[in-house]
């Protein structure tokens, strides 16, 4: 019997980058397997990114949703729960829009899919340099690998039969060790534990905090070692004040075992 091949919601981060997320959106057009829509989930952008999304939609294939709340601080948490609400299928793989995908990510995040599973998956850090390069370009046919950090030769190696291999087996024990720029779930998973800690504000510890609740509630993280290749074109550093607050937040919800938070999904006003 075949695997029943769910539909997809892909939700797309931004924040007042319109040629990166100009960039991540064409590499989703060239994708093997396409979504069945893209969310944006825009956390406060201005004109730029507005024009650039009018654009995109033009282009692209699938339907394309612009989720928008007003520019108040790093509120990354709450506008992926805006969008989570929003996606219309199954199953959410979720990126920023700093990101640049190989054209076989969707179909190796849908080879790993299982019931009762989320997965993550690792990237390749790109230099200041080529990501320069890149982003003037006006389209990206292939990447170049002679140009990746040594680091991240690793990460850029899609093997499909060691990615099934290693979804079990890697970092099997370290349920913080997770990108959430590439990173995908059930929906009614990500309900049944009110999404994503809309306390956690600033850089860091959302996409751990919500894993140690997924798990928490028998959610199984596997990892995508070896497949869903992820390019992240270089910027500066975020600001990481409010990590010790986030972190802090993380603990408790490690220590007390928790499945579900208060200030999350069903606070939002789409569910007034």
């Amino acid at each position: 019997m075949s695997k029943e091949i769910p539909t997809i919601s892909l939700i797309v981060s931004t924040y007042n980058w319109p040629a990166a997320l100009e960039k991540c959106i064409q590499s989703i057009f060239k994708q093997t397997h396409l979504p069945d829509e893209i969310l944006i989930a825009d956390d406060g952008s201005g004109d730029a990114t507005q024009e650039t999304i009018k654009q995109l939609k033009k282009d692209s294939p699938i339907p394309i949703v612009h989720v928008w709340h007003p520019d108040n601080g790093f509120r990354l948490s709450a506008i992926r729960n805006k969008a989570i609400v929003q996606a219309q299928y199954d199953y959410i793989i979720q990126i920023d829009g700093d990101i640049i995908i190989d054209k076989e990510f969707i179909k190796d995040h849908l080879a790993l899919s299982q019931k009762d599973t989320f997965l993550c998956g690792s990237r390749v850090l790109l230099s200041q340099a080529y990501s320069a390069q890149l982003l003037n370009q006006p389209a990206i046919e292939k990447l170049n690998k002679l140009k990746f950090p040594l680091g991240s030769v690793l990460n850029s190696l899609r093997i499909p039969f060691l990615s099934k291999i290693m979804a079990d087996r890697y970092k099997k024990n370290k349920p913080r060790a997770l990108r959430g720029c590439n990173m995908s779930f059930w929906k009614k998973d990500l309900i049944n534990v009110n999404g994503y800690n809309e306390s956690i504000q600033g850089w860091g510890s959302e996409d751990a905090e919500l894993a140690i609740r997924l798990i928490n509630n028998g959610i199984k993280k596997r990892f995508l070692k070896f497949g869903a290749i992820a390019y992240h074109i270089f910027h500066k550093e975020n600001n990481k004040e409010n990590l010790p607050e986030n972190e802090t937040i993380l603990f408790t919800s490690n220590r007390d075992n928790l499945r579900w938070i208060a200030n999350g999904i069903k606070k939002t006003k789409l569910f007034y």
